[in-house]
């Protein structure tokens, strides 16, 4: 995975949340809080993403092989797409029981402190984590807002630690909020909806991860600047004229697949467009780097045919 991946992220979230859920459990063992076992289980899932993250990142660096002839890029889209479901699943769906069984069948909540001195500990230790998560994309993102970065980064490994980590400090407040509206009201059922609202906000996260990453895996084209990039060095030389039409792919986060036809002048010879396609991809790749894998066919532009503007009589013109 590359820095660009954001590996950094990923890794100071995974130690994060493995700190996280030992304290959550150790709490909830003392405590008996349902909103302590529900933020110990997310803890615990994410840290499996993050694992997951690893791995794919790992995965998506094999060669290409006759099987496979663009490579294994998308595995980090695959590894990214389970990782929603991991969330969707193991964390929100067990808050959102774990919840419910709260408020249906409240019991007393023993030792709050214990719960409130983890919750605390959890929060710095996140915060940690979403910090660095910031600071990596800040890297990447330019001028892209938040949630445009979310939506358009070909990378999903820095998106899910963002909204993973964001979704966690949510959670802890709150869990803070259920165990504290528990200790001054001594009413359990308080407990049980902090609970229930660390699953529903677990489940719409995981919602969003699953949309975006099911786009990349559909496959998504170059965004605007990097497309313009590639159009002004096609023709950044007299032997293109113009593109006709072109179409770009992302084989992986880090590999662009361009498709082109371009306009060659019609008394080039053989050998003449050979070179121009050559010196053409030449252009491109020193352009956008990640172009790696391009495909030029040359052409002879043609001006589409005028068509009559509406109204526009096609025949000789009626004499009265």
């Amino acid at each position: 995975m590359s820095a660009g991946g954001g590996t950094k992220a990923v890794v100071a979230a995974l130690f994060a949340n493995l700190g996280i859920a030992v304290a959550k459990f150790v709490a909830f063992a003392f405590t008996r809080s349902s909103s302590m076992l529900a933020e110990g289980v997310h803890s615990l899932a994410d840290s499996g993403n993050q694992v997951l993250l690893l791995v794919g990142g790992k995965r998506a660096q094999r060669e290409a092989t006759p099987l496979h002839p663009f490579g294994y890029g998308r595995e980090r889209y695959i590894y990214g797409f389970l990782v929603s479901i991991v969330l969707f699943s193991i964390g929100g769906m067990f808050a959102i029981y774990e919840g419910y069984e709260k408020i249906a069948h409240p019991h007393e909540l023993k030792s709050w402190y214990w719960a409130v001195g983890v919750l605390v500990f959890a929060i710095i230790l996140e915060t940690f984590s979403f910090r660095t998560a910031i600071h990596e994309s800040n890297a990447v993102r330019g001028r892209l807002s938040w949630p445009q970065f979310v939506r358009r980064a070909k990378s999903p490994e820095l998106p899910i630690v963002l909204l993973e980590d964001l979704g966690a400090l949510v959670g802890l407040f709150l869990a803070l909020f259920g165990v504290g509206l528990t200790v001054i009201t001594d009413e359990p059922v308080w407990d049980g909806i902090g609970t229930l609202c660390i699953g529903i906000l677990l489940v719409a996260i995981a919602i969003v991860l699953a949309l975006e990453t099911r786009s990349l895996l559909l496959g998504e084209a170059a965004d605007l600047d990097t497309v313009r990039a590639i159009e002004a060095a096609m023709v950044d030389g007299e032997e293109v004229e113009r593109i006709i039409h072109m179409r770009t792919l992302h084989l992986g986060p880090e590999e662009l697949l361009v498709a082109a036809k371009i306009a060659v002048n019609a008394r080039d010879t053989a050998a003449e467009v050979a070179d121009a396609i050559d010196n053409a991809e030449g252009r491109v790749r020193a352009a956008v780097p990640i172009a790696r894998v391009i495909y030029l066919e040359p052409d002879i532009y043609r001006e589409p045919a005028q068509t009559p503007e509406a109204g526009q009589a096609t025949g000789p013109k009626a004499t009265s």
